[in-house]
């Protein structure tokens, strides 16, 4: 094969492999426009119906950094394939389903396969792509539709809603996943036999995973049967035993998931909790934002997608290397702080939202604060887990922080979704509207996600250290991409 044949054939396996990402991207923010829809035909409670998103971040999240080993042992081109077809079927169980229990467990499924996709789609791409100049741009490319994915979720999710229905949000990933494993079959190199690490820390993977879905499914029904419930109460207990037990795995395993001793490094301890807090904080915008504007403002879906495009398009220039010039001009503590405290103010803008509000004066102002938020704050969390470890841990480090927001996203959600349940049920037993007691349960989420959005921009002024800068991997070197709230889990290790 010449030169220009193998140069093209590996740009078309580039792009095959980014329109996978952009897929697995896609499915956590295009669901938050159907979820009315997804209520209204399914029967999902409020509290409840955060379950359409979580169980996919749940086992997104729980099994980024095993599906990176087992690429290790098995072969990344081969996890890839069988993370895309575990994928693309699920979606079609989750288009078809008709029951509450059916979505759920597809989207937990969803999440499973995405996981194993986003975790070896980077290696994959770092493998074709050697040389310096050539890795930079296909890292560049990379992480550009890894961003847009995110941005332009809640549009198409908007558009596909509104013509053909909520089913079609699931159904529209059958033909992407055929394409792309179509194109990924024939264009990946064959790969041979595969010595990697024999301990992939399996029980790991499974401790932190069940510790956290069983926490969020007691957060989610303790409105029903009480917080101080003995069921609510042993379910918490069981996950913090779990949990416990994670870190026994992590203390005792040759390969862990998550080193324990990672944790005692300043910056990436600091950024691991700011992407807790700012992740609780942004779920619960993308989701009950959706809500505010189709159940208060009465907003169609498409109207829904439409209202997300100013936060979209911003995200989008950052993620284009705005991000990356403010990092290498600034540092990194000024643009995380500011992008942190603009996305409190975002969040502000909600909590304060009327019944009869109006997009220019209402709606708009807090999407464009939480688009400059977000697009200024995830270049410089990543770089911060990154900047206190050598370079051969930084991929670990990355996939350790992506972990922690979206399991932040996964927790803070229920959690915040849960407490405007009660406010709202509250001043619905008071006497109040359903409408006005509706728009004040989105107030109380809204106002508590600014507060830890706030915290975790004085948590990032103050706790993070200025970056090491070494000459094995300068500061000022191509960062490794942007993210979107979505977009963030793709950046992960080809260890």
């Amino acid at each position: 094969m010449s030169d220009r044949s193998a140069d093209r054939a590996r740009l078309l396996a580039l792009y095959a492999l980014c329109l996978g990402v952009l897929m697995i991207v896609l499915d956590t923010t295009i669901v938050t426009v159907s979820l009315p829809s997804i209520q209204s035909s399914l029967g999902f409670s409020r509290s409840g119906l955060t379950w359409v998103l979580n169980a996919y971040l749940l086992t997104f999240g729980g099994f980024l950094l095993l599906g990176g080993r087992l690429g290790d042992l098995y072969g990344p081109r081969r996890l890839f394939l069988a993370g895309l077809c575990l994928f693309t079927l699920a979606s079609l169980v989750c288009g078809l389903a008709r029951t509450q229990p059916e979505l759920i467990v597809a989207r937990a499924v969803q999440g499973l396969g995405g996981a194993v996709v986003a975790a070896v789609s980077l290696s994959l791409v770092m493998s074709l792509f050697t040389a310096p100049a050539d890795r930079a741009m296909a890292m560049g490319i990379y992480g550009f539709i890894g961003a847009a994915g995110g941005s332009i979720g809640e549009l198409l999710g908007g558009i596909l809603t509104q013509a053909l229905g909520w089913h079609s949000v699931f159904l529209v990933n059958l033909p992407i996943g055929v394409a792309v494993y179509g194109l990924c079959a024939a264009l990946l190199p064959r790969e041979g036999a595969v010595h990697g690490p024999r301990s992939h820390d399996v029980g790991g993977a499974i401790a932190i995973t069940a510790a956290l879905m069983i926490a969020v499914y007691a957060v989610v029904n303790a409105n029903a049967i009480g917080w101080m419930s003995a069921r609510t109460v042993s379910l918490l207990s069981l996950a913090a035993a779990l949990l416990l037990a994670f870190i026994a795995i992590e203390s005792h395993v040759r390969e862990p998931l998550a080193p324990l001793r990672l944790f005692g490094l300043r910056n990436l301890a600091a950024a691991n909790l700011v992407a807790v807090l700012w992740a609780a904080g942004l779920f619960a915008w993308f989701v009950l934002s959706a809500l505010y504007l189709q159940r208060v403002l009465h907003y169609v879906p498409l109207r829904v997608g439409l209202a997300f495009l100013p936060a979209d398009l911003i995200m989008a220039v950052f993620s284009a290397g705005l991000s990356a010039r403010m990092v290498v001009r600034f540092g990194i503590r000024a643009p995380l702080a500011s992008g942190l405290a603009l996305g409190a103010l975002g969040l502000v803008c909600f909590a304060r939202a009327p019944l009869g509000g109006t997009f220019v004066r209402d709606v708009l102002p807090g999407m464009v604060l939480l688009g400059l938020g977000g697009g200024m704050s995830f270049n410089p969390v990543l770089l911060a887990a990154m900047s206190d470890v050598d370079a051969h841990e930084s991929g670990l480090a990355s996939g350790v922080v992506n972990t922690s927001f979206m399991m932040g996203g996964a927790v803070g959600l229920a959690a915040l979704a849960s407490l405007a349940d009660l406010r709202t049920l509250a001043l619905q037993r008071a006497g109040s509207g359903s409408l006005a007691a509706l728009n004040e349960g989105y107030h109380l989420a809204f106002g508590i996600g600014a507060l830890l959005s706030a915290f975790a921009a004085l948590l990032a002024a103050l706790a993070l250290s200025p970056a090491r800068r070494s000459s094995e991997e300068p500061f000022s070197a191509e960062p490794p991409a942007d993210r979107t709230a979505a977009g963030t889990a793709t950046e992960i290790s080809s260890r």
